[in-house]
């Protein structure tokens, strides 16, 4: 959805109110004295379902990321505009100035609560088909007064290890014969260390276990054949990186370039929900227009609790 076409169609408070109804009755509200999803009434007047068993009341935001939240559904709905419709993202401070807010910390807020929906939605699915598989070190926020103590290179303390992994479908060009990897979705997660217990972890919590694995020699992957349906290792250099290798690469290099040239630098607190972020928008191209809508809806069942 772009500017023009939200303002049509949420040009105020009431069509954000309407929408959102609609949305909720649509998927089923879930009346937590039942314990189930039940059947609601609506009561117009006050805004707010109630069940038709137990005759307990819900509000229109309830059980979503916006409840107990003092900001209008149209302020949310703008900032679900402003976090959906740019590829590479805003920083809080602008996020700030384009939706008015008075103070950096509600922009703050609001924007990781958004960010955790986003990564519980690409949460729920698992990684299938052939899978490339890689780590990334990313620079982090650390404290002027102890960055001289720390290491440097690879393994610094400096540095966040991220878990990448990317669906890798093998294509071939019919009439010239050429071969090349088209992506499918990505996940990512910070990892404590690259060990096997680690990245075990990400694998099993991301991959479906018939998935053809595709990593470097790395000791810490001895045992992932056991986890999927076929491991191929494969020596790290130039070729693999651009071929075995290729999507999880470009993801790394893509994710740098974004923390760095919008956010400077993120502490390791935040870390998880900027990768959140970023791939969600990696994986828009399959949902295009509708990706509005699926964070709406995602909101409706991811409920977060204030970030600070």
């Amino acid at each position: 959805m772009n500017i023009f076409e939200f303002i049509t169609h949420f040009p105020n408070e009431e069509s954000c109110e309407y929408y959102l109804k609609l949305h909720r009755e649509r998927t089923g509200i879930f009346c937590k004295t039942c314990q189930i999803i039940s059947k609601h009434y609506w009561f117009s007047g006050k805004k707010f379902f109630e069940c038709s068993k137990c005759r307990r009341r819900t509000s229109l935001k309830a059980g979503t990321v916006m409840e107990s939240s003092n900001l209008s559904l149209h302020t949310w709905f703008t900032a679900f505009l402003l976090m959906s419709a740019t590829k590479k993202g805003f920083s809080c401070l602008e996020f700030q100035r384009q939706l008015g807010l008075k103070r950096y910390e509600t922009a703050f807020n609001l924007m990781h609560k958004i960010r955790t929906v986003m990564g519980k939605r690409d949460g729920l699915y698992l990684l299938k088909g052939m899978v490339e598989y890689d780590e990334a070190y990313v620079e982090k926020a650390t404290k002027k007064a102890i960055q001289e103590q720390l290491k440097r290179g690879k393994g610094s303390q400096k540095q966040a290890i991220v878990a990448v992994a990317s669906e890798s479908t093998p294509l071939e060009d019919p009439d010239s014969g050429s071969k090349s990897r088209h992506c499918g979705f990505f996940k990512m997660k910070i990892l404590k260390d690259v060990t096997s217990e680690s990245v075990e972890g990400f694998i099993a919590d991301s991959l479906n276990p018939k998935s053809v694995l595709f990593t470097d020699k790395n000791p810490a992957y001895v045992n992932l054949e056991k986890m999927v349906e076929n491991h191929i290792k494969v020596k790290s250099s130039a070729s693999t990186t651009k071929g075995d290798l290729n999507w999880v690469h470009v993801a790394i290099s893509n994710l740098k370039k974004n923390l760095l040239g919008i956010y400077h630098m993120v502490s390791e607190k935040y870390l998880q929900n900027y990768l959140d972020e970023f791939v969600y928008k990696l994986n828009r191209r399959y949902f295009g227009e509708k990706l509005f809508d699926r964070l709406i809806i995602a909101s409706i069942y991811s409920y977060v609790q204030n970030t600070e």
